[in-house]
């Protein structure tokens, strides 16, 4: 581990996770959220956002100096209750800079005043919309963190289910199972740098809406219980650490071919933190040159 990392956790420890325990209305959580992006999170020279919409979505398109023709399509992360595609416009221009791809980052609707399955078809009318405006379906990486990242899996499900499968797909500690069965979630309790595993049963329930605990089995929710026929290459990092781990481990028993790449003591989501952890620059740098094989796998033949 780093001395940067170990900074972080001890930072974590002492003020990010209290802050989340604490936390109960998520309109509060979500400026905070949004603050705490813009003060931590620097994004890349040379970047352009630009406002845009696919699918009736709506989002921003993020380059930076892109010199490839694919897109990938980025899910935010935030339990479905905070994040947006600015705070996490550092991540995707990163992503963008280091691949040279153009980034779509739909800004889906939220929990609880748009319960599930709102993100859902905000993000299948996202990739869609994209397709119809001219990005054939290989040509498209999803990509997501968290609730973002088991949302983008969820769509993969539903697309290979359709044939319209995409180039990949790119899961930063993903959340893809929502009736909290992981066995993480009780053995990293107490070692989670960042997520307070308690709160989640609220959490599901403000998702959920009127729905019950059963409906989270729904694959739409739950990418863990999905089916995925002749799946794209799949590319998974979650840390040994992370309550969410397993989420991220058992995918293997879906997608037996799924690159999973298990790290150490890192925070949730760790390469948001690309800024200041090395060990974050290294997970960026593996994602870059997957996306790019995915994307132009004749180029890497």
């Amino acid at each position: 581990m780093s001395w940067q990392a170990q900074v972080i956790r001890a930072i974590a420890l002492r003020f990010s996770r209290p802050a989340l325990r604490r936390q109960r209305d998520p309109v509060a959580a979500r400026a905070h959220f949004e603050r705490l992006a813009r003060r931590s999170f620097r994004v890349p020279p040379g970047t352009l956002d630009l406002p845009g919409e696919a699918g009736g979505t709506p989002g921003l398109w993020v380059s930076n100096r892109p010199e490839d023709s694919g897109v990938i399509l980025y899910f935010h992360g935030g339990a479905y209750l905070m994040g947006s595609p600015r705070s996490h416009l550092a991540l995707g221009a990163e992503l963008a800079r280091r691949t040279g791809t153009r980034v779509f980052m739909p800004d889906y609707r939220l929990a609880p005043e748009h319960p599930f399955p709102a993100a859902f078809e905000d993000a299948e009318a996202a990739f869609l919309g994209l397709v119809a405006l001219g990005h054939a379906p290989e040509t498209i990486v999803l990509a997501g963190d968290s609730a973002g990242g088991g949302l983008a899996l969820a769509l993969l499900a539903r697309l290979c289910a359709r044939g319209l499968c995409p180039a990949g797909y790119v899961g930063f500690s993903p959340w893809t199972d929502l009736t909290l069965s992981g066995a993480s979630l009780v053995t990293n309790a107490s070692r989670d740098q960042l997520l307070p595993g308690h709160r989640l049963t609220e959490i599901r329930a403000m998702i959920l809406g009127g729905a019950t605990p059963q409906d989270a089995m729904d694959a739409r929710l739950s990418p863990l219980h999905a089916e995925f026929p002749d799946p794209p290459p799949v590319l998974i990092h979650t840390a040994q650490t992370e309550i969410l781990r397993d989420d991220a481990l058992r995918m293997r028993g879906r997608l037996p071919r799924a690159e999973i790449r298990l790290a150490g003591d890192l925070p949730h989501v760790w390469p948001m933190l690309f800024n200041w952890l090395p060990e974050a620059r290294d997970t960026l740098d593996d994602t870059a040159r997957f996306i790019r094989r995915v994307l132009a796998p004749e180029a890497e033949s």
